[in-house]
């Protein structure tokens, strides 16, 4: 079935939830709306991929009048598959962490993604669990969006930099401004959830890059401080810690993937995710946060070498 598009006036009048719900239960793609129907297609494999697989977890799992009961078995059902089919060690993680967590990891394939969910719910199954979603990604997966929230996992759409790039939008046309504000309230709307989750004791998992990359710098030079760092991690701190009850911890996870691994889910080979040192709510206030400030670059550069102190050095940068 074709994708419809959004009318002009649509794209300027609705708000990002009501593009989201078209986008959930209506068929709408905003990519294609917005010219980029071939990062949409790209998707169509892995959302079908998901499906199957959602399928399988759901309608084979038992009881069904039991809501709680029926996403705890199918969880665990799902967890069991993905042990054989996208193994990976998680050893170290907390079962039951006290306050909310926010996990950022490095991102150099597709494949840490499915171990990333099998730890989740092995390891913090019962924690409600918030995924921002790069676009593409989100419209495969957003007509599973109900069925895969009765798995604990809640996932909020993201426009990357990386993505925005590859739509070549003319700046100042009126598709660009209606994608500028999209984007926007897309983030804004990520900062919502991310506070409702972590004030629950959820977890957040982010991938500080905003794009996949081998390392968890994104060069040499960002490294040696001599280019500037994406302000990942902290904004995502200045914007929860503005709650002066907020106490969720950052916690950096390195990613080693297996060797000769691809871009993509890499199935039957072992990733290892190893914890990190945890950065506290309270270290994060004394140490980093400053007022009024929209960026706080030692933060995240700390949140970066926190991660590639767990790896090999070839990972760094």
């Amino acid at each position: 079935m074709s994708k419809k598009t959004f009318s002009k006036k649509q794209l300027e009048t609705l708000s990002a939830e009501e593009i989201i719900d078209k986008i959930q239960h209506e068929n709408y793609s905003l990519l294609a709306t917005l010219g980029a129907e071939k990062l949409r297609k790209e998707m169509v494999p892995v959302g079908k991929i998901c499906n199957a697989a959602i399928d399988y977890v759901l309608g084979t799992t038992g009881p069904k009048g039991d809501n709680a009961l029926h996403s705890h078995n199918a969880r665990m059902k799902l967890v069991k598959k993905l042990k054989k089919l996208t193994p990976g060690d998680y050893k170290g993680f907390p079962k039951d962490p006290e306050n909310g967590l926010v996990i950022g990891f490095n991102h150099p394939s597709l494949g840490e993604i499915a171990r990333i969910l099998m730890m989740k719910m092995d390891v913090m199954g019962e924690k409600p669990m918030l995924f921002p979603v790069n676009l593409p990604w989100y419209e495969a997966l957003a007509p599973d969006y109900d069925r895969i929230l009765k798995l604990g996992i809640i996932i909020t759409p993201t426009i990357t930099p990386s993505t925005w790039g590859k739509m070549k939008l003319e700046k100042g046309s009126a598709l660009y401004e209606a994608g500028s504000r999209l984007k926007r309230e897309f983030r804004n709307l990520y900062t919502k959830r991310s506070h409702e989750t972590l004030k629950e004791g959820g977890i957040i998992f982010v991938a500080p890059s905003a794009t996949r990359q081998t390392t968890v710098f994104k060069t040499k030079a960002v490294f040696e401080r001599d280019e500037p760092i994406i302000p990942t991690m902290s904004v995502l701190a200045i914007d929860l810690y503005k709650d002066p009850k907020m106490n969720c911890d950052f916690m950096p996870m390195a990613i080693l993937p297996p060797e000769g691994y691809k871009k993509g889910l890499n199935f039957f080979k072992n990733y290892k995710l190893i914890p990190g040192e945890v950065m506290s709510a309270a270290e994060i206030r004394k140490k980093y946060l400053k007022k009024n400030a929209d960026k706080l670059p030692e933060l995240d550069y700390e949140f970066h070498r926190r991660i590639a102190e767990k790896l090999p050095k070839k990972f760094w940068y």
